[in-house]
């Protein structure tokens, strides 16, 4: 990344993708939304009318110029920065990898390697084949239908930041067999891999056997996404 820092680059993707956007309201809406921050707190922030952020959101008041969307951005990053920066160093390490935040939602390295039963037990999930490997160097978040329809075999392997000795949280997953079938190809394999959003029995049939066949360890769990990304922030 360059010397600008993550804060600066989160906030020129932010502010150009509200302001080049065909419905400047639902951008923002949707950035606000991933900061988990109220329309309230946003308001408050500013110093304005919550109805004001509604009213921009909704459309119902013109989009919002270039000014306005600074101030807007600036307020999000802010709140941010009280609450601990979470989401501001998240963002700030998947841009930094060279991926689109609608791709990949968080890619991040330990400091040391910990054990995958405690990664497991953090996220509520149900192992459904063991694998090879019992501790783990890193996360990566990623939506499995953007990451698949979207990145080249080049890209699909930056997925693995530093090592492949990581797991690789794959969100948006139905059964399991596009995920499955993609990492066939991948040479090496990740160490881990979690699919998220469905349970033990929605899963793939053939899903448990290629992770046995490829030697990494596979669980499902059905944790809400940002309460999931919220304990991986605490790995750090």
């Amino acid at each position: 990344m360059s010397g600008r820092g993550p804060k600066r680059e989160l906030a020129e993707k932010i502010a150009g993708e509200i302001t080049l956007s065909d419905d400047p309201g639902a951008t923002l809406r949707k950035w606000r939304t991933d900061f988990d921050i109220s329309q309230t707190d946003l308001a408050s922030e500013l110093d304005i009318s919550s109805s004001v952020i509604s009213d921009y959101e909704s459309g119902r008041r013109e989009s919002p110029g270039i000014g306005v969307v600074r101030r807007l951005v600036r307020g999000l990053l802010a709140i941010d920065e009280r609450r601990g920066g979470d989401r501001i160093r998240q963002y700030g390490r998947v841009l930094s990898a060279g991926f689109d935040s609608d791709v990949v939602y968080d890619l991040q390295e330990y400091a040391t390697s910990i054990p995958l039963a405690r990664l497991h037990d953090d996220l509520d999930a149900t192992v459904v084949s063991p694998g090879n490997t019992d501790h783990i160097s890193g996360h990566t978040v990623i939506d499995s239908i953007e990451a698949i329809t979207r990145l080249s075999s080049e890209e699909f392997f930056r997925l693995y930041g530093q090592s492949t000795n990581r797991v690789l949280v794959f969100t948006n997953v139905t059964r399991g067999e596009g995920v499955g079938i993609a990492l066939r190809v991948l040479n090496p394999t990740p160490n881990a891999v979690i699919l998220h959003g469905l349970e033990e029995d929605e899963l793939w049939d053939h899903a448990a056997e290629l992770a046995r066949i490829d030697g990494y360890s596979l669980a499902v769990t059905n944790a809400g996404l940002d309460e999931m990304l919220e304990r991986l922030a605490s790995l750090e």
